[in-house]
């Protein structure tokens, strides 16, 4: 399986905005063909240990069954719809790609 997550920090950073940027991705990113997991969510400003990463807004979690299922949504329309639209509102954007295994 291939673990996709992305995490966006917004220019503006406020509830609403986090909220507008969660909507659009269960529009647009949510039901893909091959994906077996999908959550998009906001940061959860309470967990604030040393070893916490604050530097972002909203997460999107995607597992695909393979490289191959990644790859077609990629190129999807729907997801390049969904950079069109909100390409604007970010103010840097990290993705961590994995192969990870299931127990």
């Amino acid at each position: 399986m291939l673990s996709h997550d992305v995490y966006f920090m917004l220019k503006n950073r406020t509830p609403e905005a986090r909220e507008n940027l969660v909507q659009s991705c269960h529009k647009y990113l949510a039901g893909h063909p091959g994906v077996v997991f999908y959550a998009a969510g906001t940061l959860n400003e309470t967990l604030r240990r040393e070893v916490n990463d604050l530097d972002f807004d909203v997460t999107l979690q995607l597992v695909f069954v393979d490289k191959a299922a990644h790859d077609i949504y990629q190129v999807h329309p729907k997801h390049l719809q969904f950079i069109e639209e909100n390409k604007p509102t970010w103010g840097k954007v990290r993705v961590f790609d994995a192969d990870i295994q299931g127990a």
